[in-house]
């Protein structure tokens, strides 16, 4: 009578196991939202949702799961599904209201929060918080919460709804470590639209994907895979995708980070190359529980794992040819005034992913690059630091978020801007080809 339920949560923990591994790929891969809301709206919704789903399989959020089994009864016979899945129901809703207060308050930050990516008292800590997570995935500690926080923490609210309500969150905030980098592609997006309703809905739906898991829990009560080998590969992994992360938002505040690179394919073959070369030789499945040697040998095989995926996303980022920007906006447009050229200017920041988009994706391309050192003056404001200057040239330009792009005839009138999404190269061409 309950092999039915049990076989389906086999599937389902099968399933499970094998999508530990995918979050490393979200964590390497923080422009992934941004491409996903280039497509269009609902894109951007699934994307979050499929996050949060992903997030609720890592590391960091396992350890909570019996506290949350325990909150909604899912384990206790006297617990009906639908009384399990209710008190669920109202934990997924408690993680909402605290995320989607978070897209809030960044929302209503705004510039705020952008400039928060390129301020090196934020960032060290933030990369600094990221390596001793690293250092708790590879098993220089455990990231279990202590036994009395975890009992403190089971009778948050009490029983029933409002405590199951009350518990999530609480247990919102335990996510954190792997939700951070996750979070930090969406949250740029809200901080550049100053957008709070889309600030609300992105970061409940990131909730309500975090919830499926515990859903699913409430439904089938499930008992959880156990530990092993398995869980110390994904830890492994989620170490190294962290370690990776940290290098990414060291970027803007260490520009010689940024200069390790080269548009070259060769270039990318050899940080691959490097990169496999550190998983083949122990990164991923040697333990540092084993001897010296052994753990000597994954120490290096992490760093030049972790160095070749470093290599991987600085080629990304990377466009092949780069516009001979002028950064002085007087000089510029007295440039332009005296050739009788059109303007570009461009408002960029460093942590602004879809930017690097624009300058990968459309300002490299061969026909616009060649067009616009034919005839247009270029023009950029770095809002990388958020400087009082660059701050009241994007107020005076009418720009409320990153990246905008605009266009300006030799008469110095506005004729065309572009923001999100990102027009084509073909389309961003002829629309140059419209200025005069």
């Amino acid at each position: 009578m309950n092999m039915r339920p049990r076989a389906a949560w086999r599937r389902i923990a099968l399933v499970g196991a094998l999508l530990l591994l995918v979050p490393a790929l979200a964590h390497a891969a923080p422009s992934e939202f941004d491409a996903a809301r280039s497509k269009g709206w609902l894109w951007a919704y699934l994307s979050v949702f499929v996050a949060g789903f992903l997030t609720s399989l890592t590391p960091c959020v396992y350890p909570m799961i019996p506290i949350v089994v325990g909150i909604f009864g899912a384990k206790d016979e006297a617990v009906s599904r639908v009384r399990a899945f209710l008190l669920a129901s109202m934990y997924v809703l408690g993680m909402g209201v605290m995320y989607s207060a978070l897209g809030v308050g960044v929302a209503l930050a705004g510039k705020a929060f952008g400039a928060l990516l390129a301020n090196p008292w934020v960032i060290i800590p933030l990369v600094g918080f990221y390596a001793l997570l690293a250092a708790s995935m590879f098993g220089a500690f455990e990231l279990n919460l202590p036994p009395a926080l975890q009992q403190r923490l089971s009778t948050v609210g009490g029983k029933g709804t409002g405590g199951a309500f009350a518990m999530g969150l609480v247990g919102g905030l335990t996510a954190a470590p792997c939700t951070g980098p996750i979070l930090a592609g969406i949250l740029a997006f809200v901080a550049t639209t100053r957008n709070v309703p889309v600030g609300f809905t992105l970061l409940f739906t990131y909730a309500v994907g975090m919830g499926i898991l515990f859903w699913a829990i409430a439904v089938f009560a499930v008992a959880l895979p156990r530990s092993g080998r398995w869980m110390e590969a994904v830890k492994s992994i989620a170490g190294i995708a962290l370690c990776t992360m940290g290098a990414y938002f060291l970027r803007p505040i260490w520009p010689a980070l940024a200069r390790l690179t080269s548009p070259e394919l060769w270039f990318l073959g050899a940080a691959a190359a490097v990169a496999v070369g550190g998983l083949a030789l122990g990164s991923v499945h040697l333990s540092f529980h084993a001897g010296g040697a052994v753990r000597a040998r994954k120490a290096a095989a992490i760093v030049l794992t972790v160095a070749g995926l470093v290599g991987v996303v600085n080629w990304i980022l990377t466009p092949r040819r780069a516009l001979p920007w002028r950064h002085d906006e007087v000089a510029a447009l007295a440039e332009a005034k005296a050739g009788g050229k059109p303007v570009l200017v461009d408002f960029g920041a460093e942590w602004c992913a879809p930017c690097k988009e624009y300058e990968v994706k459309i300002f490299a391309d061969p026909a616009v690059y060649a067009h616009v050192v034919d005839r247009f003056v270029p023009l950029k404001f770095d809002l990388t630091k958020a400087t009082d200057e660059s701050l009241e040239a994007k107020a005076r330009y009418q720009a409320p978020s990153l990246p905008t792009v605009i266009l300006m005839d030799s008469a110095g009138k506005e004729v065309r801007r572009f923001g999100e999404p990102l027009p084509t190269a073909d389309q961003f061409l002829d629309a140059l080809k419209a200025v005069n």
